[in-house]
C-alpha cells in the first residue's frame, strides 16, 4: 500500500498562488489516474482534479482554468498549481489514486482570506 505525504499549503490572500506537492512512499507509475481532493470545514471531502499516466487531465468547474494538477511518475510525485486562489478555495488537500486502495493522509490546509 503507498503512503501519501501532502504539503506546500499556507496562508494566503484572495487572487495568490500555491503550489501543492503530494509525495509517494511508493511507486505510482501503476496508477492510472491520480487525484485532488479538499474538504472545507463542515463539507464532504470532493475530488476537485485529476491526471492519468499518459497526462489527460480533469478538473471540477470550481477550479478550472485556476488550477493545474499534474505527475511525475520517476519522483513518484503529485503536484497541482493553484492560482487565483478565492476564500472558497479554503479546505484541507488531500491525494490519492482513482480506486482509493490507499490511505488517506494527513493533507495539507490552504487558507485564503483577506
Amino acid at each position: 500500500q503507498v503512503q501519501f505525504v501532502e504539503s506546500g499549503g499556507g496562508s494566503v490572500q484572495p487572487g495568490g498562488s500555491l503550489r501543492l506537492s503530494c509525495a509517494a512512499s511508493g511507486s505510482i507509475f501503476g496508477i492510472y489516474s491520480m487525484g485532488w481532493y479538499r474538504q472545507a470545514p463542515g463539507k464532504q471531502r470532493e475530488l476537485i482534479a485529476t491526471v492519468t499516466g499518459g497526462g489527460n487531465t480533469d478538473y471540477d468547474e470550481s477550479v478550472k482554468g485556476r488550477f493545474t494538477i499534474s505527475r511525475d511518475d520517476a519522483k513518484n510525485t503529485v503536484s497541482m498549481q493553484m492560482n487565483r486562489l478565492k476564500p472558497e478555495d479554503t479546505a484541507v488537500y488531500y491525494c490519492m489514486d482513482w480506486q482509493r486502495r490507499n490511505s488517506w493522509g494527513q493533507g495539507t490546509q490552504v487558507t485564503v482570506s483577506s
